[in-house]
């Protein structure tokens, strides 16, 4: 009876896990963020399909710190949607902030970072230009193998969350289209999504990105 009761709060505990990791960010109850659809989900990963998305990015950043590219690129997408822009205007803060990840070779070597934001859609139409910022714009379905994790997100984190969605990707019908993607595009071997202003220190929700097109997903 003991065996069978652990057994039960085992598998409880699991698909609790499965629903909080399929949850909406609490974060996109409150503000904007771009919309998808949940195309498959199993131990480690979700895959999602997203749709005519637009990104406002800053130039590569070439630090050996995630968090400190991370830093410099949000304050330049602060100022944007502070007003900062050729048309003067205020822009609402959305969710989440990207940072795309091109990795060195080494430890110590420096990194090239994109950091984006997730442009509303009542500005997408035209949205204002800045210096130091371009428009990346995803005409049609573009798909992410996604990884969730909370805390306030450290440089040590980036690659084991990396590495971690990767190894659960293998053997799936995924793994092909995930790799595939990545090697299309050498420039962002992967993106972590943060959901929460600096200032919350609870319920903090991140992920980690891997993109990859409708082509590479057509045999699934």
């Amino acid at each position: 009876m003991a065996r069978r009761s652990g057994l039960m709060l085992l598998l409880l505990a699991a698909a609790a896990a499965a629903v909080a990791s399929a949850a909406v960010p609490p974060s996109c109850e409150r503000i904007e963020c771009p919309s998808y659809e949940v195309v498959d989900s199993a131990n480690g990963f979700e895959i999602r399909r997203y749709s005519d998305a637009m990104w406002a990015s800053t130039a590569p950043i070439e630090d050996i710190s995630f968090v400190a590219a991370t830093r410099t690129g949000f304050l330049q997408l602060f100022n944007y949607i502070q007003g900062k822009n050729a048309y003067n205007e205020t822009i609402e803060m959305t969710a989440p902030v990207l940072t795309q990840v091109a990795p060195s070779d080494g430890p110590f070597c420096v990194s090239s970072f994109v950091v984006s934001f997730y442009v509303p859609a009542k500005n997408q139409p035209d949205p204002p230009p800045a210096e130091g910022l371009h428009v990346q714009r995803w005409a049609g379905a573009r798909y992410a193998a996604v990884r969730r994790f909370g805390g306030f997100v450290a440089d040590s984190d980036v690659g084991e969350q990396a590495a971690l969605l990767d190894a659960s990707l293998q053997g799936t019908r995924w793994a092909a289209a995930v790799s595939d993607g990545r090697r299309a595009d050498p420039t962002s071997s992967y993106t972590v999504a943060q959901y929460n202003s600096p200032f919350e220190f609870s319920g903090r929700v991140n992920e980690i990105w891997m993109l990859f097109d409708a082509k590479d997903a057509s045999d699934m």
